[in-house]
């Protein structure tokens, strides 16, 4: 290679004093990470269950493609990215099962795409370790096989950065920049919020070194994925500004708020802490959590030291930034939020820890390897542990609401039917009927229409036991469904309240 020419890129890999061939480093480095993939999506099928129902976010962006149930209602945060992802698959089937075997192939294709776009950056068992760190957290084996935007805009972020990484290196590298431009439309399919904030350490990249090719990339791509949003901004929810003003109101009020103790909280297997004021969890299960930024710090001094900084500072800057609104900005907390962070997270931690572990000329340092191994075995544990208590929690709930559908059947509640109150959207969904709520975040009817709705067709009002019913229900007749109570309106033609 002539001298100055792709400074980042190497065709003998280096790592240490270790070298090995071009042609040998790829071939390596692509079966390293096929490997990782094929075992991602082999854990997630035996791990998660693929027959276990749809949540309620789930129900929300499968609806909108499936034919079996109403569309649920829409509310301003959500992006039509998932949708269009299960739409191959939920357009055309009502197999719960087909579907998540489907994401669970496409999460495995997705994470070799996203790790592949850092070859050349990272020696090939440095991106290795990171697919492994990510994908054995709890969190990712459980969404890995879901109709859920957050991995994927993992992915997009991961893919975006190391190709912002290559487009650096290379001014001219055409694939680099279609690569920016397809993960930043990724990112802004999935969530238009999330890829901003990802994507503003690479924009200020982009400035600082006067790459105009890079930000164009970035631009065009945030414009590309994100456009569908604010043109349905405009058309449904009476513009971009009330359409955000909207979404802040669904998450709590964005504002100055420390949720670092809620997302610590929700590392038990909480899907949703919201209200998050539950007891803080072992330290067990949050210890990793702590270690990360120490070994992130550790990436960016070894990365210092060895000439290398820009690839392993701007991973870390982008993994901040994506983190930030979540820990200060919401007043509750998901673990699946995070997933674009710790993604970007493992590239320069798994070099951190590979540098730790090995000497200049690539041997292992067994004293340090073995409490590295010890802990890693460790930290695998209570992920496991922590998957399974959430599989069977979650498992559970669902199949509830499958019990409490066929007893609305039994009830005389079939399609077309509209279902109202406590956990109507999944459990509508499940019976094959629209729902609707006059309040709340999903608020999209009102009591007169109800009552008028109620005139043709079957509708009934859920409730949690002991709690509260509509207004618009008194007089309905009351059953006793699993872990919910149904309140049912006269039979149409039957005359009755109205």
């Amino acid at each position: 290679m002539a001298h100055g020419t792709k400074p980042m890129f190497v065709s003998a890999e280096r790592y240490g004093t270790a070298t090995v061939s071009d042609g040998a480093w790829r071939s390596r480095g692509t079966g390293s990470l096929m490997a990782v993939a094929g075992a991602f999506t082999l854990a997630q099928l035996l791990l998660v269950p693929p027959s276990m129902g749809l949540g309620w976010d789930e129900v929300v962006y499968v609806s909108q493609v499936a034919g079996e149930a109403p569309a649920a209602f829409f509310s301003a945060p959500r992006a039509r990215g998932v949708p269009l992802l299960v739409w191959p698959v939920a357009s055309w089937s009502s197999s719960t099962t087909l579907l998540r075997v489907y994401l669970a192939v496409l999460s495995g294709l997705g994470l070799y795409l996203a790790l592949r776009a850092w070859r050349g950056l990272f020696p090939a068992r440095v991106l290795a370790g990171a697919g492994t760190l990510f994908t054995t957290l709890w969190v990712t084996l459980f969404y890995g096989p879901q109709a859920m935007p957050n991995l994927w805009v993992a992915y997009g972020a991961l893919f975006c950065v190391g190709c912002s990484l290559r487009a650096h290196a290379d001014r001219f590298d055409a694939r680099a920049l279609c690569g920016v431009l397809a993960g930043a439309a990724v990112m802004a399919w999935m969530r238009p919020t999330d890829a901003v904030w990802v994507t503003l350490p690479l924009l200020a990249l982009a400035v600082a070194v006067r790459h105009r090719r890079l930000g164009g990339a970035l631009v065009a791509g945030l414009v590309a994925g994100g456009a569908e949003w604010v043109i349905e901004a405009f058309v449904s929810y009476g513009g971009l500004r009330e359409r955000l003003n909207q979404a802040s109101r669904i998450q709590g009020d964005l504002g100055w708020n420390l949720a670092v103790d809620d997302q610590l909280r929700s590392l038990v297997g909480t899907t949703l802490c919201r209200p998050c004021d539950g007891e803080m969890p072992d330290p067990a299960v949050y210890a990793w959590w702590f270690v990360l930024p120490l070994l992130a710090a550790y990436a960016l001094a070894v990365a210092v030291w060895s000439g290398r900084t820009t690839r392993t500072l701007v991973p870390l800057a982008c993994a901040a930034t994506a983190a930030f609104p979540y820990l200060f900005l919401i007043g509750y907390a998901a673990p699946r939020f995070l997933l674009p962070a710790y993604a970007l997270l493992a590239v320069p931690v798994a070099d951190a820890l590979l540098h730790a572990a090995t000497k200049p000329n690539g041997r292992w340092r067994p004293a340090v390897a073995a409490v590295l191994a010890v802990g890693l075995i460790g930290h695998l544990a209570v992920q496991y542990t922590v998957l399974d208590r959430t599989v069977d929690r979650t498992t559970a709930k669902r199949r509830a609401w499958t019990r409490s559908a066929a007893e609305l059947h039994r009830l005389g509640v079939r399609p077309p039917c509209l279902l109202t109150g406590h956990e109507a959207i999944p459990v509508a969904h499940y019976t094959g009927c629209a729902s609707g709520a006059t309040h709340g975040h999903n608020a999209n009817t009102t009591r007169a229409e109800i009552l008028r709705t109620a005139r043709s067709i079957p509708v009934g009002a859920l409730s949690a036991p002991g709690r509260k019913p509509p207004r618009y229900a008194d007089g309905w007749e009351v059953h006793r469904l699993d872990r919910l109570e149904v309140r049912i309106a006269p039979t149409p033609g039957a005359g009755g309240p109205a």
